[in-house]
């Protein structure tokens, strides 16, 4: 079993039940007592739409997935933050109200949510963090590797910078919310790669991971480095990646720098087919909401080994420690690695991508 102290690193691992000769996530155990049937309510709250994974890929996802393990018995109550904090308090309050039997949560504000994490504890009810690990007393956590992510982009970034890479050039990294503990790890794994070898220029915690907000502290990074100064940039998201891509455009560049993201948003794999983006980072969402289905109804049935199968990790939050967690692996997006990545896994097919604007881009690196 590992142990991650998430306000510092993570460190990657794929949890492989069957590799394991653990028991299958779908299956039962002579040893569990089910505290609840099938005919169970799990409450899903996700924290904002403006990156559109969570309304394409999480939600429908676990959906799916809930009814799929409880013979379409068990039902998903859903409702997203469009990121408010308050907002979400109230979803959380409201879920609370109506006796759910366990909340998947993915917290708008990690630190300010914590309260409502512990009405749910005293409540009775089992909350998992989903994708961001919010504080307060919460039962697991599952989310992809956040360090790794951010090392990902901070190799890549260097590696498109190409062999005369040089610590005076300059990159603006334009990272994630304050309020979102990944945005840090990703920063913080970036920054691993990063420090040393170039030099940051500027550097953003973007509110809301709002791309109009990226776009706007890029015209401002643009403005005081000069357009021509700027090697690279470094974006957290894909979401954000479009607004630096406008920003720089409406700025008047003709080449554009090489720009990274992490998400493998549909805008964002064709902004890398033409590139005028480098580099996304792929993570299987469908890996990640089917496993968080599965721990919030082995939780609430009382399966035992399968959430302690779906869990063998262990991290640290601000204020909890040795929570049991999983941590899903992730893998670099590029122009070389789309055939065997999101088209590979289903995630697009070609015809997706290629379309009217994209055809002669797309042939032009082989996909087809």
């Amino acid at each position: 079993m590992r142990r991650i102290a998430i306000s510092v690193a993570a460190v990657s691992m794929s949890v492989t039940l069957a590799g394991c000769g653990m028991l299958d996530a779908t299956g039962s155990s002579d040893d569990a007592s089910p505290v609840k049937g099938d005919d169970i309510t799990v409450g899903l709250l996700l924290p904002e739409k403006a990156n559109t994974r969570y309304e394409q890929w999480d939600y429908p996802m676990f959906k799916k997935k809930v009814e799929s393990l409880t013979d379409n018995k068990g039902k998903v109550e859903y409702a997203n933050a469009e990121a408010d904090a308050d907002k979400q308090a109230g979803q959380m309050q409201r879920m609370i109200d109506k006796k759910v039997d366990v909340i998947v949560l993915d917290a708008v504000d990690a630190h300010g949510i914590a309260e409502s994490v512990t009405k749910a504890k005293e409540a009775g009810i089992p909350v998992i963090a989903y994708d961001r690990l919010a504080e307060g007393p919460i039962d697991a956590y599952i989310s992809f590797d956040n360090s790794l992510v951010g090392e990902v982009q901070g190799r890549s970034l260097l590696e498109a910078l190409g062999d005369d890479l040089s610590i005076t050039d300059k990159i603006v990294m334009m990272n994630g919310s304050s309020t979102d503990p990944n945005a840090k790890q990703f920063k913080a794994g970036a920054l691993s790669e990063l420090k040393g070898k170039v030099t940051i220029a500027k550097s953003f915690d973007t509110k809301d991971w709002d791309p109009k907000n990226a776009e706007k502290n890029m015209k401002e990074a643009i403005t005081e480095i000069g357009l021509e100064n700027i090697e690279g940039v470094y974006s957290a998201n894909d979401g954000m990646a479009g607004g630096i891509v406008k920003a720089l455009r409406a700025a008047g560049v003709t080449k554009l720098p090489p720009i990274t993201g992490q998400d493998a948003e549909l805008a964002a794999v064709q902004r890398i087919v033409t590139g005028e983006q480098y580099m996304s980072v792929y993570k299987s969402y469908p890996e990640e909401a089917e496993n968080a289905a599965e721990m919030a109804v082995a939780k609430v049935q009382g399966r035992d080994i399968q959430f302690d199968a779906l869990t063998r990790d262990r991290v640290d939050s601000p204020t909890e420690q040795d929570i049991p967690a999983q941590l899903v692996p992730v893998v670099a997006l590029t122009q070389d690695s789309l055939q065997d990545t999101v088209i590979a896994d289903g995630f697009y097919e070609v015809a997706d991508i290629c379309t009217g604007e994209f055809k002669d881009a797309c042939a032009e690196i082989g996909l087809k």
